[in-house]
């Protein structure tokens, strides 16, 4: 019999299309199943049921492929053997600036365990590998389920959870801010810029915001990356001529998520490719969330331009936790670790680690391991010793000419301004804020101090000493460039300047 006429023979006969000669559309793959097609056809039947059915999965995100492998021995195994057709089939559906990963994804060797009872297959390579197991498939990026547990180990990384971020007087304005933009809507439209020092809790804040927006606004393209990353991803599409993906990758989002943005000092032409990426998203009305360790008007080598934009949103300064804020910091993540530390333990730690949350929350790894090593709990006799060799050990001296340094990059100063007999306030000021931290922070006396600074007296520096105490006692304000700080605030950037090296 004449098969029935197909639509297009229809047209080329010239006849009217009838009811049956109605071509049917195939729904288009999704990218992931359309790659394994690609890689299918690449190193063929055997080769893929061995090394992928059921024991990998792919993921896409914008123009990035992600090959999750059931263990360590198959990843390596699919990096060495497979990463070229991989990336064969990643440019073939994704375009010419695709990019490949892989990582270990624990589900699926969870997965196969309940397979490993059933007879193994007739081609077999390092056990269970080759053995049949459940379907694992990646769930659709359009779903509409919660995400924040799909987004928590994305990429191989956990993102934290603001839940568990603990709440305090230093720390409530920029939680608030968070919470805000968390909900997503108008109110978020615009950008967010949150600063303080290492360890206040920046990244925790930030990526708390991104499981939030995840989880909240499962619609909405937001994407989470820190500066040194958006610098590296410019850089490789500058190389290979695929800057209009890159573009279109950064600038077509809903929420552009940045740490470390500190990192994009003196790097010029990035710093134009991030200004025009904020204003295309401040013109569409998307979000943009940044975060450094210290406030826009203090990035000196960054582009006034790219910190007026920071500066038209919203600034939000995170201080270090105080004694309370870290005894329940303390107290929850040690209930996290389930070590069984006494309360005179955590107030130890608390009172003794207090210039970074990292450094409070390595302590307490240290006490859980000695309290497993020896089988004892631990007292607060033994917290002072254990952490007392770890303190000795990482002790830094403070020199005089780091203290010249930090004031120098601060105020934009060359070295031999503050030894030079200049008194203009520009130049006086920088050189008493020096004196007081070089007396405060290294054993030098006020003789040493004067010799160095332009061989003044030791009655200048005991002066210049007695000054900068009654500015911090009266609030006082400093002025830089063209805007006024609390000297507070200007002595407490210098300080971890310093003592960072």
């Amino acid at each position: 019999m004449r098969p029935e006429p197909t639509g297009i023979r229809c047209a080329l006969e010239g006849r009217t299309m009838q009811p049956e000669c109605v071509v049917s559309v195939a729904p288009v793959p999704a990218p992931e199943q359309a790659i394994s097609e690609v890689l299918l056809s690449l190193i063929g039947q055997r080769s893929y049921d061995l090394w992928f059915r059921q024991k990998t999965r792919l993921a896409v995100e914008h123009d990035e492929l992600v090959v999750y492998a059931a263990s360590p021995f198959l990843l390596s195994w699919l990096q060495k053997q497979h990463r070229a057709p991989l990336a064969q089939a990643a440019r073939t559906i994704l375009g010419a600036a695709a990019r490949l990963k892989f990582d270990v994804d624990a589900n699926l060797a969870a997965a196969m365990r309940p397979a490993q009872a059933q007879p193994p297959a007739r081609e077999t390579c390092s056990g269970a590998l080759a053995q049949a197991e459940p379907a694992m498939e990646a769930p659709p990026r359009t779903a509409s389920v919660p995400m924040a547990a799909a987004t928590a180990v994305r990429n191989g990384r956990r993102f934290s959870d603001l839940a568990d971020f603990v709440i305090g007087p230093n720390s409530a304005l920029a939680m608030t801010a968070i919470g805000q933009v968390g909900e997503g809507g108008a109110a978020a439209a615009g950008s967010l810029f949150i600063y303080g020092p290492v360890g206040s809790g920046k990244s925790h804040l930030l990526e708390g915001l991104y499981r939030e927006l995840r989880r909240k606004q499962p619609d909405w393209q937001v994407l989470f990356l820190s500066s040194e990353q958006f610098t590296n991803y410019f850089t490789q599409a500058y190389r290979e001529h695929t800057l209009p993906a890159f573009r279109q990758r950064f600038r077509m989002v809903d929420a552009l998520l940045v740490d470390d943005v500190d990192f994009l000092d003196a790097k010029r032409v990035v710093q134009e490719e991030f200004l025009h990426t904020f204003q295309q998203l401040e013109s569409r009305g998307k979000l943009l969330v940044a975060c450094g360790d210290r406030h826009p008007r203090l990035l000196s080598k960054v582009s006034e331009e790219l910190k007026t934009r920071f500066l038209s949103g919203m600034v939000c300064r995170l201080e270090l936790p105080d004694f309370e804020t870290r005894q329940r910091i303390a107290a929850g993540k040690a209930r996290r670790m389930n070590a069984d530390f006494s309360p005179e333990v955590l107030s130890y730690v608390a009172s003794r680690f207090t210039t970074s949350v990292r450094e409070l929350e390595g302590a307490l790894h240290c006490l859980a391991v000695y309290r497993r090593m020896t089988g004892k709990r631990v007292g607060t006799g033994a917290a002072r010793t254990v952490l007392g060799d770890l303190e000795r050990d990482c002790l830094r001296v403070v020199r005089i000419a780091d203290i010249e340094r930090a004031v120098c990059d601060l105020f934009g100063l060359d070295a031999g301004d503050l030894k030079s007999p200049c008194r203009a306030r520009s130049v006086s000021e920088p050189r008493m804020l020096a004196m007081y931290l070089a007396r405060r922070h290294t054993r030098a006396a006020y003789s040493e101090i004067g010799a160095y600074f332009g061989g003044r007296n030791h009655a200048t520096v005991i002066s210049a000493d007695r000054k900068v105490k009654k500015w911090l006692s009266q609030g006082a304000e400093l002025r830089i460039a063209s805007q006024k700080w609390r000297l507070a605030e200007v002595l407490e950037t210098l300080e971890q300047q310093v003592l960072a090296g």
